[in-house]
C-alpha cells in the first residue's frame, strides 16, 4: 500500500463517495481531519450498553444483545415488519423493518453486535426504526479467535444518520494501515519529561487500542499535543504583534486636567492597570492588552485614560461596541465625564449604520479629518467607508461579542495602533490562557466605594404561583418609592413564530421550558391590563426599534421620565440609570450565568441599594434551576465564571457553536486540565524564546498550520 501523511486528501485514500460523506458530516477533508475525530467512548464484547439511559430524538450508537425476533403482516399495507427486541439485561429496545425478513438470518437470538440510529419512542416503547448494526462474531468464530479478541476495546465515535461508528473505525483502520511517518510536534524533551508516547503510536492505541489500559496513555498524549499547539499558535500570535512598531504615546496635561477634574478618587486597582496601559502605551509594539472587571468597576474610566494619552499626541481612539443603545451611552457617558473644558477640544462622536445619513456623513468627516479625537460605534466603524488621520487606540467593548477578524479589520485602519479590550464577563484563568492566550490580561477586583450593593432572590413561580403576582406588587412599591425597574424578557414576541431565534447568550438545558412564554409584548399588554399600573409609565425597548427610537427610551428612562422598562438583552452592557433599583428578570432559566450577572450589573449602580429577582418555572434539582440558583448565591463574577464553566462545560464556552466549522477542542478540557495547559503554556514559551521563527521546530509549524487554521483562531478569539 502507498503511504501517504496527515496532510493527503481523504478522497484519494478512502474514495469519493465515502471522502464526500465525512466532508459534509464532519467538514473533513485530509487524513489528519480523519485521525483527529476521537471516539467518544470505548465498548466492550459482552459489555452491554445501558438502554434506559438514551436520550430520545438523538442518534446513537450502542451495544446490546438481540432477545427476540419475530415477523408479522404489517396493517393496512403489503408487506411483512420484522420485529427485533434487544436487551441490555434490564431495559429493552424495539428494531423494527419493513420488508426486510431476511433478517431474521442474522438476527438470531443471543446474538450480540453494535446498533446505531435515531431513538425513537412509540407506546412507551424505546424503539430505532431501520437501524444499522454491526453483529459480533457467533459462538463458533468467537471460541476460535483469540481471547485477547474478547477484550480489545471498540471505540465508538460520533457518528451521524448518513455515517455510523463502525464505518468510521473501518476509515480509520484502512488510514492508519498506509499511514506513513507522523510529524511529532512534541520536542523530545518534553515527550520524554512527561512520559508519553510518539505520535504515530499514540493515533494507533487511540482508534485501534489491543487493551483498555493501551487508552489513557495514548489520550494523554495527544491531549499535551492540543494543548501545546494551541498555547505555541496563541504566543505567535502575541509574538507578531511585537514585532510591530508602534507610536509612542506618552501623558501629558489632558490626562493631568482629566485627574484633577475627577469628582472621586481611583480606586487601587484602577490606578494599578492604569499605569500598565500607560507604560504600554509609551512601548515600541503596540499594546495587546484584555482588562476583566465587574460591572461597575471602572472599566470605561480605564479605557478613557488611555484615550486621552493617545489623543494628546494627536492620535485617536475608536471605541467598538456591540449595541447601538450601548455605543450611544458611551458617548454620553465620556461626553459627561469629560466635562465641558475637554469635551469640545476631544469632540466625542457616535457613528452607527442607523444614523441619518446627514449625521453619518458628517461623523465619519470628524473621524477622517482627526477633528474627532475620540470615535465611538458598533460594526459601522469597520465599513471600508470609515477612515482615520491616525488611529492610535482600538478599544473593544465586550469582546465575546466580536470575532478576532472585526478586531483586525479595525485595527488595519491605523499604524499599528494599540488594543485594549474590555469585557465585564470574568473569565476562569484556564479560559483566559485558551482563549485570549495571545493578549496580556489585567484584572480590576476592587469596586468603587459608595455603592449600595444588590440583594437576589429566586422566584420559583412553578412551586409558589403567588409569587408571580408579589413579583408585580414588589415591583409598584419601588416605584411608589421614587426608583425605577428594569424587566427584562426573553424574546420581543413570544406569541412569534421566531421567538427563540433573539434567544439569550445560553444553550437550552435540562429543566428549561420548550417555548419563551414572556416576551416584551405580551409584558407590556399584561401591565397595561394591570389597574396597579395605571399611573405607573411603561416603555418597551429592544433590537428591532429604529436607532433614534431606542435611543430616545434609553435617554427618557435615563431622566427618569419611565418608570419601568420592559426589554430584551439590549440593556445587557454599558446601561448606567443610577436611580435603577429593581431588575426583573423573566425565565431567568433561559439565559447562561454570566448573562445573568450583567443584567444584575444594571442595578444597585448608585447609593440605591439594588434588588434582583430571578423568576422561573425551572424544576429543582435541573440544570437550569441550578444555574439560576448560583446568581442568587453570590454576588462575586469571578466565582460566577468558574460555576458558569462547570455548569455549561467548555463544549459551549469554546466549542461548535462559536466556531462554525471545527470545534475549537477536541481532547483538551479547561475544566480538569488546568495543569497540562500550564505545562504546555511553558514549555511553547521556552520553545518560542530560543526559536521565534520554529525554524528548528518544523513539526510544530507544521502542526499549527494543520491543526489552528484562521476560522480556529478567530473562533477561538471570538469567545
Amino acid at each position: 500500500m502507498t503511504s501517504f501523511s496527515l496532510t493527503t486528501d481523504l478522497e484519494s485514500v478512502i474514495g469519493a463517495k465515502t471522502a464526500k460523506t465525512l466532508s459534509r458530516a464532519f467538514g473533513m477533508h485530509t487524513v489528519g481531519d480523519l485521525l483527529g475525530h476521537y471516539p467518544r467512548r470505548y465498548a466492550r464484547r459482552g459489555e452491554l450498553t445501558p438502554i434506559s439511559t438514551l436520550p430520545v430524538g438523538e442518534q446513537v450508537t450502542i451495544v446490546a444483545e438481540v432477545r427476540s425476533v419475530s415477523t408479522r403482516p404489517m396493517r393496512g399495507r403489503h408487506g411483512v415488519l420484522l420485529e427485533v427486541v434487544i436487551s441490555d439485561g434490564a431495559g429493552t429496545l424495539n428494531l423494527t423493518f419493513f420488508n426486510q425478513a431476511w433478517r431474521q438470518n442474522e438476527l438470531r437470538v443471543g446474538r450480540q453486535g453494535i446498533f446505531s440510529g435515531k431513538v425513537g419512542e412509540f407506546k412507551g416503547q424505546k424503539q430505532f426504526a431501520h437501524p444499522d448494526y454491526e453483529l459480533f462474531d457467533d459462538e463458533e468464530e468467537a471460541r476460535s479467535s483469540a481471547e485477547a479478541r474478547q477484550h480489545q476495546p471498540i471505540p465508538i465515535y460520533p457518528a451521524t444518520s448518513t455515517i455510523t461508528s463502525w464505518q468510521l473505525h473501518k476509515a480509520v483502520l484502512h488510514v492508519l494501515a498506509g499511514l506513513g511517518e507522523v510529524p511529532d510536534p512534541l520536542p523530545e524533551p518534553l515527550r520524554t519529561a512527561e512520559g508519553l508516547l510518539d505520535a504515530r503510536t499514540a493515533l494507533r492505541l487511540i482508534h485501534a487500542p489491543d487493551r483498555p489500559e493501551d487508552v489513557p496513555l495514548a489520550r494523554d498524549t495527544l491531549r499535551m499535543h492540543e494543548a501545546f499547539v494551541l498555547q505555541a499558535a496563541l504566543l505567535q500570535q502575541r509574538q507578531a504583534v511585537r514585532e510591530l512598531t508602534a507610536t509612542a504615546r506618552p501623558p501629558g496635561d489632558l490626562l493631568e486636567r482629566f485627574d484633577a477634574a475627577l469628582p472621586f478618587a481611583r480606586t487601587p486597582d484602577q490606578i494599578v492597570v492604569g499605569d500598565r496601559i500607560a507604560g504600554d502605551l509609551q512601548g515600541s509594539w503596540p499594546m495587546n492588552r484584555l482588562v476583566q472587571g465587574e460591572v461597575g468597576s471602572g472599566k470605561t474610566l480605564v479605557a478613557l485614560r488611555a484615550m486621552l494619552q493617545v489623543a494628546q499626541t494627536g492620535g485617536q481612539a475608536a471605541l467598538i461596541a456591540p449595541t447601538e443603545v450601548l455605543a450611544a451611552q458611551h458617548v454620553r457617558s465620556i461626553a459627561r465625564m469629560l466635562g465641558p473644558q475637554l469635551a469640545p477640544e476631544l469632540m466625542p462622536t457616535l457613528l452607527t449604520g442607523q444614523l441619518p445619513a446627514a449625521e453619518r456623513r458628517k461623523a465619519a468627516l470628524r473621524a477622517a479629518s482627526g477633528q474627532a479625537r475620540i470615535v465611538v460605534g458598533t460594526h459601522a466603524l469597520l465599513s471600508a467607508s470609515t477612515t482615520f488621520a491616525d488611529l492610535g487606540l482600538v478599544v473593544v467593548d465586550e469582546q465575546h461579542r466580536f470575532g478576532v477578524d472585526q478586531r483586525e479589520s479595525l485595527r488595519a485602519k491605523g499604524a499599528a495602533p494599540h488594543v485594549l479590550v474590555l469585557t465585564a464577563t470574568p473569565i476562569p484563568r484556564t479560559v483566559a490562557m485558551t482563549v485570549f492566550g495571545d493578549l496580556d490580561v489585567s484584572t480590576i477586583r476592587t469596586l468603587p466605594a459608595g455603592r449600595a450593593g444588590i440583594s437576589t432572590f429566586v422566584a420559583p413561580v412553578a412551586e409558589k404561583p403567588g409569587w408571580f403576582g408579589r413579583v408585580w406588587e414588589r415591583v409598584t412599591e419601588e416605584v411608589a418609592a421614587g426608583h425605577q425597574v428594569f424587566v427584562v424578557c426573553a424574546a420581543i414576541d413570544a406569541a412569534a413564530k421566531d421567538a427563540d431565534a433573539e434567544r439569550p447568550d445560553a444553550p437550552p438545558v435540562d429543566g428549561e421550558s420548550e417555548r419563551t412564554r414572556w416576551g416584551v409584548v405580551q409584558v407590556a399588554e399584561m401591565l397595561e391590563r394591570d389597574p396597579s399600573f395605571d399611573s405607573i409609565r411603561v416603555a418597551q425597548l429592544h433590537g428591532k426599534m429604529p436607532a433614534d427610537e431606542k435611543d430616545a427610551v434609553m435617554q427618557a428612562f435615563a431622566r427618569a421620565d419611565v418608570d419601568v422598562l420592559v426589554a430584551t438583552t439590549v440593556v445587557e452592557v454599558g446601561v448606567d440609570v443610577p436611580n435603577a433599583s429593581t431588575m426583573v428578570i423573566l425565565e431567568a432559566d433561559r439565559f447562561g450565568v454570566s448573562q445573568l450577572h450583567q443584567l444584575r450589573g444594571r442595578v444597585g449602580r448608585g447609593s440605591v441599594a439594588g434588588l434582583c429577582l430571578l423568576v422561573t418555572e425551572a424544576a429543582q434539582g435541573t440544570t437550569a434551576r441550578s444555574r439560576v440558583e448560583a446568581v442568587a448565591a453570590t454576588t462575586d463574577g469571578f466565582a460566577l465564571a468558574e460555576v458558569d464553566l462547570e455548569l455549561r462545560g467548555e463544549g459551549d464556552v469554546l466549542g461548535d457553536a462559536q466556531s462554525g466549522a471545527r470545534s475549537s477542542l477536541r481532547l483538551l478540557r479547561v475544566v480538569t486540565d488546568a495543569d497540562v495547559i500550564l505545562r504546555a503554556r511553558a514549555a511553547a514559551e521556552d520553545v518560542l524564546q530560543e526559536d521565534p521563527t520554529l525554524s528548528r521546530h518544523p513539526e510544530l509549524a507544521a502542526a499549527i498550520e494543520r491543526r489552528v487554521g484562521r476560522e480556529e483562531r478567530a473562533a477561538l478569539n471570538k469567545n
